[in-house]
Order: structure tokens, then sequence, then C-alpha cells
């Protein structure tokens, strides 16, 4: 985890879809200009359960290497907003639905 990352570190763009504890953007690092799709999972509903397999999606995604998926960039967790979230590449082209 980057500990110096925030989602202040990051512009969102728009709002690309969202579940019943996430959602997901599309965003670019202040730093470097860069695009991603950022996941926000709020912790604040979730049970131990939930944030468990919140840890074992991040843990999935991070393990996939397939030019069929999405790269996993990094995850932080950011204490202001007491959320979860996970940057990943941006796939400017859409989605599968798409």
């Amino acid at each position: 985890m980057h500990s110096a990352t925030t989602l202040d570190s990051f512009i969102i763009i728009r709002k690309l879809g969202s579940g019943a504890y996430s959602s997901v953007y599309h965003v670019t690092r202040r730093e470097t200009n860069r695009d991603y799709a950022l996941k926000k999972v709020n912790l604040t509903p979730l049970t131990e359960k939930e944030r468990r397999n919140a840890i074992n999606e991040i843990r999935i995604l991070a393990s996939l290497r397939s030019r069929h998926v999405t790269k996993y960039k990094e995850v932080f967790i950011d204490k202001k907003y007491n959320c979860l979230c996970i940057v990943m590449e941006y796939a400017n082209n859409g989605d599968l639905y798409q």
C-alpha cells in the first residue's frame, strides 16, 4: 500500500459504475496526469466478512497477468473518507459490456 496516496491525489473525471458498496471512477492522477480506473469501496457498512472479501479481490487482481484483464496498479485506504481504493489500468475503449 502507498501510504502517501489518498483520494485527493486524483481528479475524478466521471463515474463509470457502481454496486452496493462501491463505485468505479475514471480518474487522473494529479502528479503524473495519467488516467486510471479507481474503485472506491465504502468501508462503513461492511461486515468483517465483506472486508475480507474486498481484500481477497485485491489479492486476486494483483496476481492476474493477462492481456484480457485490467491491470492492478495499487491499493490504499483513505481514512478521511473511510474507504478502500483500488487503482487499476483505465480501459479507454470501454468495458466488456460495450
